[in-house]
C-alpha cells in the first residue's frame, strides 16, 4: 500500500463523498463514478460504427458490441482497483514508472486523445443542433463552446450532484432510444441470433474492428482511477475489498446501460435501414433523414437528434476532468480550471471550424472518423501500463490481480492493440495512397515506426526497469533541514520602496522600517506618469518631475539617519518595467509596494501594477494595504 505523500487526484473533490451507514445507503454511496465513465462509451464517435454495422449486416454484429463491453468492464474494474488500493491515478503511476522524456510523450498522446474525444463530442452536438433546429454546423460548433463553464458550475455543486446530472442525461438518452425501439418494432428473435459470434466477410471484420476500437476510450482509464478516490474509504483490507466489490457492480450497471444505447443504435439501423435496403448508412445526418422517411413519423428523427445532443453534452464533462487528471498526474502542473476548460475546448473547436470553413460541411463525417483513429492510436499506451501496475504485488499487496485475471487482461490488451494498430495502419496507408506529398508520406511512415517503438518501450520498461522509490519526484521539492540560527541571520540588504505619493505611502514606509535593519540600504522609487512623459516615453524635466524628485528627497532625509544608506530613484512612464529595472540595477532582495485599492474592471481602467510586477521580478513582493 502506498503512502499519501503524493498529489491527490482531483484534489478539489478528493474523498469529498462520505460513505453512508446502512447496507443499502452504503452501496448507493459507491455508485456514481462509473456513470461518468459510461458516457464515453456512448459518445457520438461510437454512433457511426454502430450505424454502419447495423445497416450493412443487420443484427449480426451485436455480439461484437457485447464482447467489447465485457472487455471494457474488465479494464474499468482494473482502473478502480488501481485507484482504490494505491490511491493514485493512472497518470501518476506512469510518472513514477517511466523515464522523464517518455512520460512527456505519453502525456502529449493522452492530451491529443482527449482533444480528439472532445472533437467527436463537439461535432456530434453540432450535427444534432443542425438536424433539430437547422443551425449551420459552424454555428453549432461555436455554440458548443458556450458549455465551457458547465463543468465549473457542476463542480461547485459537489461530486454527487455532478454524477446526478450525468445520470439524468443518460436516462434521457435511454428513453429516446426506448421510444425509437417501440417505433421501429425490431424482430427480437433475429436480435437474439445476433449474439452468436460470426463474421460474414472482410467488410464485417473491418466494422467489428471499428466497433471495438471506438468502444474503449483511453481517457476513461485515466478518469476512472481518479474518480473512485472521491469516496472516503477506510484503509483496512476489509473496507478496500468492499469498495472494490461495490465499484465493480457500479461499473457493471453503468456499462450495461452504455451497451444498451450502442445496441439500440445498431438494432435501429438493422430494423429500419438494413431491412429496407439501405445498406450504406454511416453518416449521422443520413440516419436522421432516413428515420423519418422509413418510419413515417417526425418523432423518430427528432428523438435521434435530441439523444445526439445529450450524448455530446454529457461526454464533454468527463473529457475535461480527464484533461485535468493527465496534466496534474504527468506534469504535476495545476492551472486555473477556467483556463484548462477553455484550452481543452479550443483544441477541439479550432480544427472543426477550420475544416468546415475550408472544406465545407461535407467533410465533417471524415473529421469524426479521424477523431476515432486518433483515439485508437493512444489506447494501447493506457491499457498496457494499467495491467502492469495492478499486477505489481510490491505496490498492490494482496490486491494484485491473480493469474487468471492477468491472462484475460493481457489477451484483451493484445486484441485491442492489434485491432487498433490495424485500423491506424489502414487509415495511414489510405492517406499515403491519396496524398501526393512525399514529405507527408515520409512523416506518416515515421510516425507509424515511432508509435511502434514507443509501444514496445511502454510494455518492456516496467518489466526490466524499476525506479528507486526514494527518488520518485513528488509535487513539492524534497524537505531541506535548517536551523533557527540560519533563519535569524537572514535579513534584507537592499530594499526597494515604491511610493505613489498617496496616503498609503506612510504605511509603505512604516513596513520598510520594520523589515529593514540598520545595515540595510533603502531605494525610494517613484514613477512619473505626466502627460509629457506619456507623449515622449522618455525622461523629462517638466514641473511634475521636479516636484516628484523633491518629495522623494524629503522622504530620504527622514530615513537616512536610521539606515546604512538611503537612495532615491525617479522612474518614467511604465511603472512595472521601471520598478523591475531598478530592482535589477540595485540587486534588491525585497520590494515593498502599496495596494492600489481597486480590482477587476477598474484594473483595466486605471492600470494594475502588483500582479504584473510579481511576474517580472524574482524577489519577494510585500504589499502594504
Amino acid at each position: 500500500m502506498s503512502d499519501q505523500s503524493h498529489t491527490k487526484s482531483l484534489e478539489d473533490v478528493h474523498e469529498s463523498v462520505q460513505i453512508k451507514k446502512g447496507k443499502f445507503r452504503k452501496i448507493l454511496s459507491f455508485f456514481g463514478p462509473a456513470y461518468l465513465i459510461s458516457v464515453g462509451y456512448m459518445d457520438p464517435g461510437n454512433w457511426a460504427t454502430d450505424l454502419a454495422g447495423g445497416s450493412q449486416f443487420g443484427y449480426t454484429l451485436i455480439w461484437v458490441l457485447l464482447m467489447s463491453n465485457i472487455m471494457a468492464l474488465l479494464l474499468q474494474s482494473l482502473c478502480t482497483r488501481l485507484g482504490i488500493v494505491r490511491r493514485k491515478d493512472l497518470a501518476q503511476c506512469n510518472r513514477e514508472t517511466y523515464p522523464k522524456g517518455m512520460n512527456f510523450v505519453l502525456y502529449i498522446l493522452a492530451e491529443i486523445a482527449i482533444a480528439a474525444c472532445d472533437l467527436a463530442e463537439i461535432l456530434g452536438m453540432a450535427i444534432g443542433l443542425n438536424l433539430l433546429f437547422g443551425i449551420d454546423l459552424i454555428y453549432g460548433v461555436l455554440i458548443s463552446f458556450l458549455d465551457t463553464f458547465l463543468l465549473l458550475y457542476l463542480q461547485k455543486l459537489g461530486m454527487r450532484k455532478m454524477e446526478l446530472f450525468i445520470v439524468g442525461l443518460i436516462t434521457m438518452i435511454g428513453l429516446c432510444f426506448l421510444t425509437e425501439m417501440f417505433l421501429a418494432k425490431p424482430d427480437f428473435t433475429e436480435v437474439a441470433k445476433g449474439f452468436i459470434p460470426s463474421i460474414p466477410n472482410s467488410a464485417a471484420l473491418y466494422i467489428s474492428i471499428g466497433i471495438i476500437g471506438a468502444t474503449v476510450m483511453p481517457h476513461n482509464l485515466y478518469l476512472h482511477s481518479a474518480l473512485v478516490q472521491t469516496r472516503q474509504i477506510k484503509r483496512d483490507d476489509f473496507s478496500i475489498k468492499k469498495a472494490l466489490k461495490y465499484n465493480f457492480w457500479d461499473s457493471a450497471i453503468a456499462l450495461n446501460l452504455a451497451f444498451f444505447v450502442n445496441a439500440a443504435i445498431l438494432i435501429l439501423a438493422s430494423s429500419v435501414f438494413h431491412k429496407n435496403g439501405f445498406h450504406e448508412v454511416a453518416e449521422l445526418s443520413d440516419a436522421y433523414h432516413l428515420l423519418g422517411t422509413t418510419l413515417g413519423t417526425d418523432l423518430a428523427p427528432k428523438l435521434f437528434a435530441v439523444a445526439l445532443i445529450l450524448a455530446g453534452q454529457s461526454s464533454t464533462v468527463t473529457g475535461t476532468l480527464a484533461g485535468q487528471i493527465v496534466m496534474e498526474g504527468y506534469l504535476h502542473l495545476r492551472i486555473n480550471p477556467v483556463l484548462r476548460r477553455i484550452l481543452t475546448r479550443l483544441i477541439a473547436v479550432v480544427p472543426a471550424v477550420v475544416v468546415i470553413l475550408v472544406f465545407g460541411e461535407n467533410e465533417v463525417g471524415s473529421l469524426l472518423i479521424f477523431s476515432q483513429v486518433i483515439l485508437s492510436m493512444q489506447l494501447a499506451f493506457a491499457v498496457i501500463p494499467l495491467i502492469h501496475f495492478v499486477s505489481d504485488k510490491g505496490k498492490m499487496g494482496n490486491f494484485a490481480i491473480n493469474t487468471t485475471t492477468k491472462f484475460f487482461a493481457w489477451t484483451i490488451a493484445f486484441i485491442i492493440s492489434f485491432l487498433n494498430a490495424q485500423l491506424v495502419y489502414e487509415e495511414f496507408n489510405k492517406w499515403i495512397i491519396e496524398s501526393e506529398s512525399y514529405t507527408l508520406n515520409i512523416f506518416l511512415v515515421g510516425l507509424e515506426v515511432g508509435l511502434l517503438i514507443l509501444l514496445l518501450l511502454t510494455f518492456f520498461i516496467p518489466v526490466f526497469l524499476k525506479k528507486n522509490e526514494e527518488n520518485q519526484k513528488e509535487i513539492h521539492e524534497p524537505f531541506q533541514k535548517f536551523t533557527l540560527e540560519e533563519i535569524s541571520q537572514q535579513h534584507f540588504k537592499h530594499i526597494v520602496v515604491a511610493l505613489d505619493f498617496s496616503k498609503t505611502d506612510r504605511k509603505v514606509i512604516n513596513y520598510a522600517t520594520q523589515l529593514a535593519t540598520p545595515e540595510s540600504s533603502l531605494i525610494l522609487v517613484h514613477v512619473v506618469e505626466s502627460a509629457s512623459v506619456k507623449y515622449t516615453g522618455e525622461r523629462t524635466n517638466d514641473e511634475e518631475s521636479q516636484s516628484d524628485l523633491k518629495r522623494l528627497e524629503q522622504y530620504a532625509e527622514i530615513l537616512r539617519p536610521l539606515f546604512h544608506e538611503t537612495k532615491i530613484e525617479l522612474g518614467y512612464n511604465n511603472r512595472v518595467h521601471t520598478i523591475a529595472e531598478i530592482c535589477k540595477k540595485h540587486q534588491a532582495d525585497l520590494i515593498i509596494v502599496g495596494s492600489h485599492g481597486h480590482r477587476g474592471f477598474m484594473d483595466f481602467i486605471f492600470g494594475e501594477t502588483i500582479n504584473k510586477l510579481r511576474h517580472r521580478v524574482n524577489i519577494p513582493v510585500f504589499i502594504a494595504k
